[in-house]
């Protein structure tokens, strides 16, 4: 009777996971949703500070690599 039991389990999990109703699967529709509105954020962030950004980085690596003096 118990090898019974692992054998459903085994074929409930199986028929779960070929149905696509895997609970570990995620929402990838979401985390694409997530992905492009951060890298929309990003660029219009970018586009309105892109001298100060450009500024900061340059003054950051002169100071770590020496050639600022």
């Amino acid at each position: 009777m118990r090898a019974f039991a692992y054998l459903f389990a085994a074929l409930s999990a199986l028929s779960d996971r070929m149905a696509g109703e895997d609970p570990e699967r995620g929402d990838v529709p979401g985390w694409v949703m997530v992905t492009v509105m951060t890298a929309a954020l990003v660029l219009a962030i970018l586009a309105v500070f892109q001298t100060a950004i450009v500024t900061a980085v340059q003054n950051a690596l002169n100071s770590v690599t020496g050639a600022g003096g």
